[in-house]
């Protein structure tokens, strides 16, 4: 009896060890970031003199941190790619139709890659979008005068702009950066702790449409005091997340200025996002927009003459 007892020991001893090895030598989980610029190049993810882009060095930083491994590319083979498969999440910092060669000469995505990327997250494959991701692959035709922009398509919208919840119209030009209250509605989503609404940041506000109906409103832009057309119009959601399927979906306006790339309010609220989309933090993602977000259908006006004074 001792000795079955002492083998059933040493299996359950042997079995644990085991297990404690294939947790220790697990892969990582793995993030891919795409900044493709088919339109507009920002300059947080210019490459200059083959150094890591801003947005490229934040994020693999963050990603070190929670120890998740990181790709970064601007080529939208990836998305033809087996390798596509080996990515728990997608990080998207792009302009345009990302199906041409575009601005930055980096081979496109194909029609194909582009519904690849949509099946993936469809199926699980959690999705971040920094501010001009929703400024990629808008709602055909996108003419020069940008008024296809200025109409609320719904179900017609891009498939895309469908999967993101939402879609960039304009942003002010004059200034093009303004200092204004962000409306932090749910201060419990990973990266807001500690934080208190309002909180003020200075940005290239987008003005955006068409949202998801089922969007979990994390933060809407206070449009009370801003200059310009582009936000004539009532608070709306600018930091949201919500399900595509299988899929963890998180996007949030701010990404413009280089400088907020090191504020920790930001860096914060992104490694929160990336987080959620990899399934390490959990959020509230209960549908909010209506209570928080009222006016959020208003489309601001397209360069309505001014009265005279």
């Amino acid at each position: 009896m001792r000795n079955r007892r002492e083998f059933l020991q040493a299996l359950a001893v042997a079995g644990a060890s085991a297990a404690f090895a294939r947790n220790s030598f697990a892969a990582p989980k793995s993030l891919l970031v795409f900044t493709k610029s088919s339109g507009f190049e920002h300059d947080v993810v210019k490459l200059i003199d083959g150094k890591p882009s801003i947005a490229d060095t934040v994020i693999t930083e963050i990603a070190k941190k929670r120890r998740y491994g990181v790709h970064c590319t601007k080529d939208g083979r990836i998305f033809d790619s087996p390798d596509l498969a080996k990515f728990q999440a997608i990080f998207f910092f792009t302009t345009g139709d990302l199906t041409q060669e575009g601005t930055d000469k980096n081979p496109p995505m194909t029609s194909a890659g582009k519904q690849k990327l949509l099946d993936a997250i469809q199926g699980g494959t959690g999705f971040v979008g920094s501010h001009a991701a929703a400024d990629t692959f808008h709602t055909s035709p996108d003419p020069q005068d940008l008024s296809n922009r200025y109409i609320a398509h719904g179900e017609n919208s891009d498939p895309y702009l469908r999967m993101l919840g939402g879609e960039f119209i304009v942003h002010g030009s004059t200034p093009r950066l303004q200092a204004t209250k962000i409306i932090i509605d749910d201060a419990e989503f990973p990266g807001l702790e500690g934080v208190h609404s309002t909180v003020e940041f200075t940005e290239e506000w987008y003005s955006l449409k068409d949202f998801a109906s089922d969007l979990h409103v994390i933060a809407t832009l206070a449009t009370d005091g801003m200059i310009g057309e582009a936000y004539e119009r009532p608070p709306y959601p600018m930091t949201w997340a919500r399900m595509h399927g299988k899929g963890r979906v998180f996007y949030t306006a701010i990404g413009d200025r280089p400088e907020n790339w090191r504020d920790p309010f930001f860096v914060n609220l992104l490694d929160g996002g990336i987080r959620f989309a990899m399934r390490d933090a959990n959020a509230d993602l209960s549908q909010n927009m209506k209570m928080v977000a009222p006016g959020y259908a208003v489309i601001p006006p397209k360069n309505q003459p001014k009265p005279q004074q």
